[in-house]
C-alpha cells in the first residue's frame, strides 16, 4: 500500500476544498409569473367541483367475487344491456360489478326487476353508499 506524503495530502485537501467551496445545489430563487386569469379559472373550477355530487344516482350491484369472474360478468352484462353502463370496483377482498346510473328509485327498481331475471344476487345501491 502506497502512502502519500504529508505535502501531497495537504495539497489534495486544499484542492478539493477550493473546488467544492462554491457549490450550492439548491440556492436558486425561482420567480413564476402567471396570468391572473389562470388563478380565477382555478377558483371557478374548485367551486364547480364542490357542487358536483358523485353519488346522487342509484346503482345496481350484480356481482361480488374474484377478478376474472367479475370481468366476465361485466362483459356478459354489456353484451346483453348495451344501453346501461357498468364498472368494476375493488373492495377488499372482492371485486364488485356495479351497473347503471339511475336518477330515480323507480327507474332503478324497474331495471332491477329485469336484471334479476338473468343475474342471481343483485341488489339496489342507494345514493351516497
Amino acid at each position: 500500500m502506497r502512502i502519500l506524503s504529508h505535502t501531497k495530502n495537504v495539497f489534495l485537501t486544499l484542492t478539493l476544498t477550493a473546488l467544492t467551496h462554491n457549490i450550492h445545489a439548491q440556492d436558486q430563487n425561482l420567480t413564476l409569473n402567471q396570468d391572473p386569469k389562470f388563478e380565477q379559472l382555478l377558483n371557478d373550477k374548485r367551486k364547480f367541483n364542490t357542487a358536483i355530487s358523485t353519488n346522487d344516482s342509484y346503482r345496481i350491484q350484480i356481482f361480488s367475487g374474484k377478478s376474472d369472474e367479475a370481468k366476465k360478468t361485466l362483459s356478459d352484462f354489456k353484451r346483453e344491456y348495451a344501453n346501461i353502463d357498468g364498472t368494476i370496483i375493488f373492495n377488499t377482498p372482492n371485486y364488485k360489478v356495479i351497473v347503471g346510473n339511475f336518477k330515480s328509485r323507480i327507474e332503478a327498481e324497474r331495471n332491477l326487476i329485469d336484471i334479476r331475471k338473468k343475474y342471481r344476487n343483485v341488489f339496489l345501491l342507494k345514493p351516497g353508499k
